[in-house]
């Protein structure tokens, strides 16, 4: 698919519930507060039964945002694409395109916090990595609007083909802490999708997804690393942390403390101190999930934190 590259990261904030549901009109409204604010996209997390039966669609809200707005950025962070078959999907990501050309860039993870999910979608949990492993070289080979033929562990597929070609090409980026996600990137995206990781981590794993693609063959490619990151906004730090630690425990089941780590909180300007090695070591991609006061205020502050980090 294509590359992304510029000399600044892009900065993103992701799409709240109330862009999605609700009356028209306010929703359009903070999705112009996104596109006013000069931040570059928004991105969507992708769910089909997570932990209590909570989810969402992530190409669902990919084409209602860029049908709300006739600029606005989407990047789909993370796609559980072990759980689809991966000729849809390629349609549906051709249908993106046509509709909101050069606007998607497509994030793929494998999921595994809710092994439960998998399994209502009849998938083994022990089989995700292999399955999006098939699933992305199907889909980039039918993004070229060419014909197409695959015989693998879990799909064959003889001369599918998707038209008209997704034009201009759409970025991958493969999320995911373990190896198999590093090698994953190398192989088959144009960067890696870090979350909750040390900057220097984020170094090191990016260094080895370019050797991986490098002894891939994949040598024109201009790399496009992410970081997705939580981050807590207040002028007072003991009210930020309260607001991100109410929101990741109410979403993840389990303590924040085990996320604080790696989740900033404060001021504006604290959240882009902590984020700067991250840029320093390489970063061209930030998806800022901000725990405010309200959506308003969460995306001025990522609006801050973008200037601050250019």
């Amino acid at each position: 698919m294509n590359h992304l590259q510029q000399n600044h990261p892009l900065v993103g904030t992701v799409v709240t519930p109330s862009m999605l549901s609700g009356p028209f009109d306010a929703r359009r409204k903070l999705v112009d507060q996104v596109a006013d604010s000069d931040i570059d996209h928004v991105f969507t997390a992708d769910h089909v039964s997570f932990i209590n039966g909570m989810g969402l669609d992530g190409l669902m809200n990919a084409a209602t945002i860029t049908a709300m707005h006739p600029a606005i950025k989407v990047c789909i962070g993370v796609y559980l694409l072990a759980l689809r078959h991966p000729v849809p999907v390629a349609r549906q990501l051709a249908t993106l395109s046509e509709s909101a050309p050069g606007r998607i860039i497509l994030g793929v993870g494998v999921g595994g916090e809710d092994r439960h999910e998998m399994e209502v979608c009849e998938i083994d949990p022990k089989t995700r990595g292999r399955r999006t492993n098939e699933c992305l070289e199907i889909i980039r080979n039918l993004a070229t609007g060419q014909p197409y033929s695959f015989k693998g562990e879990f799909f064959e597929l003889e001369n599918a083909r998707i038209k008209p070609a997704i034009t201009p090409s759409m970025p991958i980026l493969v999320g995911g802490r373990a190896d198999a996600a590093i090698v994953r990137a190398g192989i088959y995206a144009e960067g890696w999708l870090a979350v909750w990781c040390s900057a220097n981590r984020f170094a090191s794993a990016t260094a080895q997804v370019e050797a991986i693609g490098d002894e891939a063959g994949r040598t024109d490619i201009a790399w496009q690393h992410g970081l997705q990151v939580w981050v807590g906004v207040h002028a007072d730090k003991k009210r930020a942390r309260e607001l991100i630690a109410k929101e990741m425990q109410a979403f993840y089941k389990i303590p924040f403390e085990a996320f604080e780590k790696y989740s900033p909180y404060g001021t504006p300007e604290q959240i882009a101190e902590f984020l700067l090695p991250y840029k320093q070591a390489g970063c061209r991609l930030f998806n800022i999930k901000p725990c405010a006061e309200n959506d308003a205020v969460g995306i001025d502050a990522v609006a801050k934190v973008r200037e601050l980090l250019r």
